[in-house]
């Protein structure tokens, strides 16, 4: 299973980006997929989750009316739309899966598989 995470960048305060993870080898529809950021000198923290089947979506509180998960099933893919970006939500972002949603989603250490980091910074 691999998973390949790309979109981020550099953008304003208030701006948006788009991150995509691409997985291959599992169907997405069928597997949980989180969303996750690490900030220099701070713990890796999750911030986003689609649920395997339902598609039900969850996000860490900082992020709620912000941030909107997604797939798509025909790509293979999980977007996490990042609108209203801040400061604060500058860091690396990675996706990860797991076969099944887990109830704590937002713990790294329930995820099998991770792809490598997107790096987000936004600027004041």
């Amino acid at each position: 299973v691999q998973l390949q995470a790309s979109g981020g960048g550099l953008v304003q305060s208030g701006g948006s980006l788009r991150l995509s993870c691409t997985v291959s080898s599992i169907p997405v529809a069928n597997w949980a997929i989180g969303w996750f950021r690490q900030a220099p000198g701070k713990e890796r923290e999750g911030v986003s989750c689609i649920r395997n089947v339902s598609g039900q979506k969850y996000y860490t509180e900082s992020v709620k009316g912000r941030f909107s998960i997604s797939r798509d099933n025909a790509k293979n893919t999980v977007y996490l739309q990042m609108n209203d970006l801040q400061p604060e939500d500058t860091a690396v972002y990675y996706c990860a899966t797991r076969p099944a949603f887990h109830l704590y989603w937002y713990r790294d250490d329930v995820y099998d598989y991770w792809g490598q980091g997107t790096q987000v910074t936004v600027s004041s």
